[in-house]
């Protein structure tokens, strides 16, 4: 169930994850998510979520000012 709007529905989809890092931006695309029907609203399954915070501090450790990494290629 959606936290924001209350759909009982998502569907399996991929999004842009996007990261303030000082001053540094990093962008993670074609990452997996659940997204609710209604509003949008994007959800990541736990072991989603621990690979995009591996991702995050591998390029917090490259210290560029700006890192893209492409989800499906570094799994």
């Amino acid at each position: 169930m959606c936290m924001y709007c209350r759909c009982q529905t998502t569907t399996p989809a991929f999004t842009t994850h996007v990261v303030n890092y000082k001053s540094s931006i990093i962008i993670i695309k074609n990452v997996p998510c659940d997204e609710c029907e209604q509003c949008g609203e994007k959800y990541y399954p736990d072991e989603v979520a621990n690979q995009l915070e591996a991702l995050v501090n591998m390029a917090k450790k490259l210290m560029q000012e700006i890192a893209i990494i492409d989800y499906s290629k570094a799994a």
